[in-house]
């Protein structure tokens, strides 16, 4: 087992400011929510009833400008140069400057995510967790590593405490998991000048298969990076099998990759509408309500062409004589239709998940942000909580938010989703001051927060943890920049019984802040013996208890007993179902 060598942490100065909360009631058995007179003045959000539809139906909930605009509302005018003025309930801790690096120097580290079922469970293989993460070699400069992303991959012992872990988590990196040239070979243009891979998610199933699905991107450009041609983005798979013991992991397979989805132009804008398109990070589960189909949710853009796209009154969503209601003209005339993103649904057509049909967006935010990054579902009591990411930046003229988390609930995969936490949507937000501009994150503005670029790709897990990655902290006079996984956090879901609230548990880890790069399997395989047995926590510590380290030595191939053998694959089968 891994011993501690943590050191104290060095915090940055910030300022939290608690913003109370917007409260929610039941008219007539609609949601709809209600300002509180702790809110800054400005418009109503808009009503939403959270009401299931078919997930083919040609229903698209919205995420309004109405409801963006109580991001501003929920934010303390009064909160001044380098605090935070967003509520500390919604806004994750600030994460020290002196962070461990993940892969001891080898690579540049973003987004992440783990091995997974239909359901979401995170999974172990043979005592070993495994995430998949985008990675850049160091000698790149932090800011020129999108088109050069490889999907990589980490390894390290499961079921050790946070608290027992090497600092930097106790990630072994493994490597690239495709050769040169495989993912590649899709595009019918092979004169691209840069052919990277981007975002997705990894299912495994008993026998240690993995479907690996994953963004596949061409860029076509000169000598001085400018774009001969639009980018080609596709939504692929690729099928491998892993190999784990207390050796290590390695891989098997990812030879081959299938072209699933590419923009179509009626639901998801393509690079013929918008050379600036999102197509990207597919992320893919079962529906409990609809049992044996498999959905796949995705970024995308409104498919309008970008110089005459506009916006209409369904997009702005203000409630009849709202007297801070925006018009549709002004709107327009603002430059806000540039931003049109959506999160886009899937439905798998055969069970190898090989052939896939494009359903009408499940949640459009057209003049709201350009951005629904790494769109995710967790299930929970019942309720369909559908989780993205955007930056700040990305947000349309005329709104402003946090770069985070941003939620809406809602009673089925399709749905009228409500915006979490008064309608704003924002769930987990970095430290952000919207009192004044942010900057970049390789020039932070000079009053703002040091912890306002500090996190992102965040991806919600199991039990509401929250991991993501660091890209900059600290003061325009005094930052770093990061490439390696941040501190895990908790997001509580459905607070006090309310579905349309989260906040982050500050008891959790210390003051909020759990361990570096902690992405802990809540299920564990084995696919060693004669079928592969899939348990939860309890189960694989019972199994460990009744043969010791025995257990390690047969995940590993090595002699043991042959009762200590015929034990573990009896309670293997016994307990894996």
């Amino acid at each position: 087992m891994h011993t501690s060598n943590r050191r104290p942490m060095r915090l940055l100065a910030s300022g939290l400011v608690t913003s109370a909360l917007v409260a929610t009631t039941l008219v007539a058995g609609t949601t709809t929510a209600l300002a509180a007179p702790a809110l800054q003045d400005g418009p109503e959000p808009t009503t939403h009833t959270q009401k299931a539809y078919a997930p083919d139906a040609d229903f698209t909930a919205k995420w309004t400008r109405a409801d963006a605009r109580q991001l501003k509302r929920l934010s303390d005018p009064t909160a001044g140069s380098r605090e935070n003025s967003m509520p500390s309930a919604l806004t994750m801790p600030t994460v020290p400057q002196d962070f461990p690096d993940m892969s001891d120097g080898q690579v540049w580290v973003w987004d992440t995510w783990p091995l997974t079922d239909e359901d979401g469970n995170q999974y172990s293989v043979n005592g070993q967790e495994i995430i998949f993460s985008l990675v850049a070699d160091r000698s790149l400069g932090f800011d020129d590593r999108h088109v050069f992303a490889k999907i990589g991959y980490f390894y390290r012992p499961a079921g050790v405490p946070a608290a027992d872990r090497p600092e930097n988590g106790g990630w072994t990196y493994g490597g690239l998991v495709f050769k040169d040239g495989v993912t590649g070979k899709i595009f019918d243009d092979q004169s691209y000048s840069h052919q990277t891979q981007w975002s997705g998610s990894a299912r495994v199933s008993k026998n240690g298969e993995i479907k690996l699905f994953f963004t596949d991107v061409a860029f076509y450009r000169d000598a001085n990076g400018k774009d001969l041609k639009p980018y080609d983005p596709r939504i692929a798979l690729s099928v491998g099998k892993v190999h784990a013991s207390a050796k290590g992991v390695s891989f098997s397979g990812f030879n081959k990759v299938i072209d699933l989805l590419q923009a179509d132009g009626t639901y998801y804008q393509t690079g013929a509408q918008n050379p600036y398109f999102n197509f990207r990070d597919p992320f893919t589960f079962e529906d409990p309500a609809h049992p044996g189909e498999t959905y796949m949710v995705f970024e995308g853009n409104s498919a309008m062409p970008r110089e005459t796209a506009a916006c209409d009154e369904g997009d702005l969503g203000y409630q009849p004589g709202d007297p801070h209601a925006e018009t549709v003209a002004e709107v327009n005339a603002s430059g806000a239709p540039y931003q049109i993103g959506n999160i886009g649904l899937a439905k798998a057509k055969n069970d190898d998940l090989t052939e896939w049909e494009f359903l009408p967006p499940i949640l459009s935010a057209n003049c709201v942000t350009d951005q629904t990054e790494r769109p995710q579902f967790v299930i929970k009591d019942g309720k369909y909580y559908l989780f993205t990411i955007s930056h700040r930046s990305t947000f349309a003229a005329g709104l402003d938010g946090p770069e985070g988390v941003y939620g809406f609930v809602g009673d089925g995969i399709r749905s009228d989703f409500q915006p979490l936490n008064g309608g704003s949507g924002l769930a987990l937000g970095n430290p952000t001051n919207l009192n004044f501009l942010g900057g970049q994150p390789f020039a932070p503005d000079y009053n703002q927060h040091p912890g306002h670029f500090q996190a992102y790709s965040h991806y919600v897990m199991p039990g509401g943890l929250v991991q993501s990655f660091i890209d900059t902290i600290g003061t325009h006079d005094d930052f770093v920049r990061g490439g390696t996984l941040a501190p895990t956090v908790k997001m509580d879901i459905g607070v006090n019984g309310d579905p349309t609230s989260t906040a982050v548990d500050y008891s959790y880890g210390e003051g909020g802040l759990g361990g570096w790069a902690d992405i802990p399997a809540n299920r564990h395989l084995f696919t060693t013996g004669k079928r592969g047995a899939s348990v939860s926590d309890a189960t694989a510590q019972q199994i460990r208890s009744a043969v010791g380290a025995k257990l390690d030595d047969y995940l590993a191939g090595k002699p043991v007993p042959a009762s200590t053998k015929a034990l573990i694959e009896k309670l293997l089968a016994q307990y894996g179902g």
